[in-house]
């Protein structure tokens, strides 16, 4: 039994709640998101009234999944040099004032196509730059034990929301018109904003400098390459948000075209996925325990194109109602899945930078899917769209089994501290640089091939934690002398690989030093400066 899996049956799903500090995060952003759901159905359907091309329609899910393909990436540094309450609290005001803007201009009837597609980008821009730093921060609201319930949890509040959030729009506007729910999705951050003003977030003690925005994102890049665990997991994702965004683009045409029917339909249609992914929610840990996070995420793919089938033949309420909640729980088994996945292969220091490489491959495929399905959707036909991605994400099941998702059952990703510091003649610049390390091991020639697999598996920890270049060599005068040498950018980023190194990193090196005879030898050397 994995982790994640025993954490499940031993902590209930409403554990998380015990923390006074999650439940109101939780509960705050619960309202913020049944109002930004409000405000994004109704975009959909506003620009189904203004220009009902396929493409137009799609580019709506385009203006809102862009923003977090191009930004989430520097969000996510700027979520790890800078105080992540702070960061939130900025962004939150921003989205208010966007929000209360695009209220008025549709309050007034001022709203074009063009205007619609550029205040939903503005909007989800500012949507992209909180995303990183909201999941980072999840591990500091519980801890570890509750993480697993903690992201179901967020995952309802955003299926609730679903869920809600159509339905209450079009409540709203046949009542008050069409610019209520905009005005009311602008109102409902200032809870998220209190909230966080209420909370007292760990302070990060490190002695060291912050680290700089540039380096921090190419750290983080750095960090993600070297990460089998998170690779396996980007693969998957791309491998079905590609796919699943056909429905996410086209639905409001399917509710529109092929059904007949009004913003009502559309509605109840997103809704349907809200409520079976709520559903889906609370019976997550169940089908976690029988099938795994693997077969789970392949489930939820067959589940998806049973949806698409179904969406791209109905023409009928009842049909697309049953799509729809399908597509419900296989959204929520899936998107769950992916997000822990991604959790749990990161440590502490790069999470906001390594989520946010998350985020940007979500949301970077939920666009190219959204403007490649509202292409086909023009030229083929939207049934034709929903089958050929139908057929795709059945396809990529075989193709991307091999890449396997992380439960955090042999993970340890805490900080070790066990590296000691390095012995100096004099200070040291931290700009100083770059800095070659070299490890000399003296082995038994029995243990080569053995020693060789291990230490390529420590060239991942070396590139993980900061360096650029890494080798490992054999003296040809003495066959059982090795020497492993890798480059950091400065002084200042070698101190923070010896913050970074973690406990599964100890495991590793631990297991290399049973293979050799006599203890290892590291010697530092610093470019030097010409005055």
């Amino acid at each position: 039994m994995d982790l994640d899996d025993s954490a499940s049956r031993v902590h209930s799903p409403w554990s998380p709640f015990r923390h006074k500090t999650f439940s109101v995060i939780w509960t705050a952003t619960l309202v913020a998101n049944i109002g930004g759901w409000m405000y994004s159905s109704s975009s959909g359907w506003l620009m189904t009234t203004l220009d009902a091309d396929p493409m137009m329609v799609s580019l709506v899910q385009v203006a809102s999944n862009l923003p977090l393909f191009l930004f989430a990436v520097p969000a996510g540094a700027l979520a790890d040099i800078v105080d992540k309450r702070r960061f939130l609290i900025v962004a939150e005001i921003f989205i208010t004032i966007a929000s209360t803007a695009f209220a008025v201009l549709v309050w007034f009837d001022l709203i074009t196509p063009v205007m619609l597609l550029l205040f939903v980008f503005l909007i989800e821009s500012g949507t992209a730059a909180t995303s990183p730093p909201w999941q980072s921060i999840v591990p500091q609201l519980i801890p570890r034990p509750d993480l697993p319930p903690a992201v179901a949890l967020n995952s309802v509040s955003i299926n609730i929301s679903r869920a809600l959030g159509p339905a209450l729009g079009g409540v709203l506007t046949a009542a008050f018109g069409l610019a209520a729910p905009f005005w009311v999705n602008a109102v409902s951050n200032l809870g998220t904003i209190g909230a966080l003003a209420w909370w007292r977030s760990p302070q990060n003690r490190s002695t060291l400098p912050a680290e700089r925005f540039a380096s921090g994102i190419s750290t983080g890049l750095r960090y993600a390459r070297h990460n089998s665990h998170l690779r396996a997991t980007l693969v998957r994702a791309v491998a079905f948000y590609l796919f699943a965004s056909c429905y996410w683009a086209l639905l409001p045409l399917v509710a529109r075209d092929q059904i007949g029917g009004g913003a009502k339909m559309y509605g109840a249609l997103l809704g349907a996925i809200g409520v079976s992914a709520i559903a889906g929610s609370f019976a997550l840990p169940w089908m976690k325990a029988k099938l795994g996070p693997n077969r789970l995420v392949a489930a939820g793919s067959i589940g998806t194109a049973g949806t698409l089938i179904l969406l791209g033949s109905s023409h009928a309420p009842l049909s697309a109602i049953a799509g729809c909640c399908i597509a419900g729980i296989s959204w929520i088994v899936v998107l769950a899945s992916l997000n822990l996945s991604a959790q749990f292969a990161l440590a502490e220091w790069v999470r906001g930078r390594g989520l946010a490489i998350y985020v940007t491959v979500f949301f970077g495929s939920m666009t190219i899917g959204s403007v490649a399905w509202g292409e086909f959707g023009r030229a083929g036909g939207v049934p034709l769209a929903h089958f050929i991605a139908a057929a795709a994400i059945l396809l990529a099941i075989p193709l991307t089994w091999r890449w396997k998702l992380q439960t955090g059952a042999a993970i340890d990703l805490t900080p070790s501290a066990h590296w000691p510091s390095p012995v100096i003649s004099e200070a040291i610049e931290n700009d100083s640089g770059p800095v070659l390390v070299t490890v000399e091991y003296r082995i038994d020639p029995a243990n080569r091939a053995a020693f060789l697999r291990a230490i390529e598996h420590l060239s991942q920890e070396r590139g993980r934690d900061g360096a650029y270049a890494w080798g490992i060599y054999e003296d040809t005068a003495d066959r059982n002398r090795y020497l492993e040498t890798f480059l950091v950018e400065s002084w200042l980023e070698h101190l923070r690989q010896h913050k970074r190194v973690t406990n599964a990193d100890r495991l590793l090196q631990d297991h290399i030093h049973h293979y050799l005879k006599g203890a290892v030898k590291v010697t530092h050397f610093v470019a030097p400066r010409t005055e």
